[in-house]
């Protein structure tokens, strides 16, 4: 394999392990409703950076992974990344060319799916949202887009 190539799979590897560890790092319960949803932002960029390499199929096999890690129904988060790593696929060539802050919106309003089909499984499941704070992490998310497309563009062009 291209010594390159190497470099990109460990550089998206390692922000989504990032991304990943920063979902589990634990918040007070004031701060927990609006944590954004990192791991979900840092799939969207990598999706529109590299759509042949990070796609559905990598966004099923992490979401099996954040499935078992938060002991949640296995396939809730599988099917939501997938959900959202065929939007961001979809429309990845629009997206590239929005001005950052346009990117912000795109990501919130991807991500406006992604919760919904969350929401409806554990509504099945008998869950209850218990207040307007469920969908927070759009809002936080939106705002921390600019943050993180920053670092990991430094980071995609650093490899």
């Amino acid at each position: 394999m291209n010594s390159q190539f190497l470099l990109k799979i460990r550089a998206v590897g390692g922000t989504l392990l990032a991304a990943l560890i920063l979902m589990l790092i634990p918040l007070p319960d004031w701060a927990g409703p609006w944590r954004p949803d990192w791991l979900a932002i840092t799939l969207i960029y990598w999706v529109i950076a590299w759509p042949e390499h990070v796609g559905i199929g990598i966004a099923w096999i992490l979401g099996l992974l954040v499935d078992v890690l938060f002991g949640t129904l296995l396939g809730q988060y599988a099917l939501g990344f997938a959900l959202l790593a065929f939007i961001a696929i979809r429309f990845h060539i629009r997206a590239r060319n929005y001005p950052i802050y346009q990117q912000a919106l795109f990501a919130g309003i991807a991500l406006l799916p992604y919760m919904a089909i969350l929401l409806w499984i554990q509504g099945i499941q008998g869950e209850d949202p218990k207040s307007w704070l469920y969908w927070a992490p759009v809002l936080t998310s939106m705002l921390m887009w600019p943050i993180v497309y920053k670092v990991l563009r430094a980071v995609r062009k650093a490899n």
